[in-house]
């Protein structure tokens, strides 16, 4: 008689394999094949709306969009989605990310039953962590672009100021920082002078980039030049301004993060020991720990009375946690 556990890690191998053959098969044969029909009859065509239609196909040929698959069908929301990886400044894609979400959950899964979880708890355990630890990572590495481009941006703006002292103007001046200013700086000014260059206003570029950066400092620097732009003035003495705004800026949060350092070190202790040693012990000793993953069919909505201890205690440390967060966080 074949094991239950072994049959269901079978099965979630099984439909790992086919995660993974969606998220990176490659289009139909025979959808291609007739594709490239279709063009040829397009472009030997005589009339001239097979000519536009075949202009039309080769435009959007040219663009690689990305394969919809199984599971960025199951995202609700891909734009947002999509907009985070952006941020990121690397180039993945919406199928690379859900498919290390669904890789991380299963192996996750496989390890909790293997060594005696029931069902439910690694369930939802496997969902949390196969979520929760893609999204924590993007959202750590935009957070350090970001403070990488907050870092070194008043030495951008100083190569503007200088710039246009010289007298060049503001699109040869961004231009030279895209190519002098390295990191994430040097990128949004190259994509700024970019869509210049097929046409799109400056301000159109700056908000495009404001909007994906989000950071108060170029939304600073947008409505300066928006505001230049309309009453005139000395930009290269506004900018120069800015700069040292900004400069003065970043004192203030490196002196705040100096001050409160022992407090978000004590916050970080508190809130996540208990749920280590929880994790640590039902790792070591699960016997010692199974009352806890066992319901009580008689209990209050079939929870027996140490899970709803437990998750009172998760409640009231989670509500803690909160309180010590907004205390030690600041807003300049």
């Amino acid at each position: 008689m074949i094991d239950a556990k072994l049959l269901l890690l079978l099965l979630l191998v099984t439909a790992l394999v086919m995660l993974l053959f969606f998220a990176f098969a490659g289009p139909s044969p025979d959808r291609a094949r007739t594709r490239r029909l279709a063009a040829i009859r397009g472009r030997h065509g005589e009339s001239a709306i097979n000519q536009i239609e075949a202009r039309m196909r080769k435009a959007i040929a040219s663009r690689v969009p990305e394969r919809t698959n199984l599971l960025v069908a199951l995202i609700p929301n891909p734009e947002t989605l999509g907009k985070r990886l952006v941020m990121t400044g690397r180039k993945w894609t919406l199928a690379q990310y859900m498919t290390v979400c669904a890789l991380l959950g299963t192996v996750i899964m496989g390890l909790m039953l293997l060594r005696g979880f029931s069902f439910l708890p690694t369930l939802f355990v496997s969902l949390a962590a196969g979520l929760g630890i893609p999204h924590y990572v993007v959202g750590r590495l935009i957070m350090r672009r970001v403070n990488r481009f907050t870092s070194n941006f008043p030495d951008a703006l100083d190569l503007l100021v200088r710039g246009l002292r010289s007298g060049l103007p503001v699109s040869e001046t961004m231009n030279v920082v895209s190519a002098e200013i390295p990191g994430p700086v040097g990128e949004e000014f190259k994509l700024i002078t970019e869509r210049v260059k097929i046409g799109k206003s400056m301000d159109q570029s700056l908000q495009e980039t404001a909007q994906r950066l989000g950071t108060p400092e170029f939304k600073f620097f947008c409505i300066t030049l928006a505001i230049q732009r309309e009453t005139g003035g000395n930009l290269a003495e506004t900018l120069s301004n800015l700069g040292s705004v900004l400069r003065q800026r970043a004192q203030m949060k490196l002196k705040i993060r100096a001050m409160s350092s022992e407090s978000k070190a004590s916050a970080y202790i508190i809130g996540a020991l208990p749920f280590l040693v929880f994790g640590l012990i039902s790792w070591i000793n699960f016997e010692y720990m199974s009352p806890f993953y066992t319901g009580d069919p008689a209990g209050l909505f079939g929870l027996s009375l140490m899970q709803m201890i437990g998750i009172g205690g998760m409640c009231w440390m989670g509500t803690g946690v909160f309180i010590m967060a907004k205390m030690i966080n600041f807003e300049i």
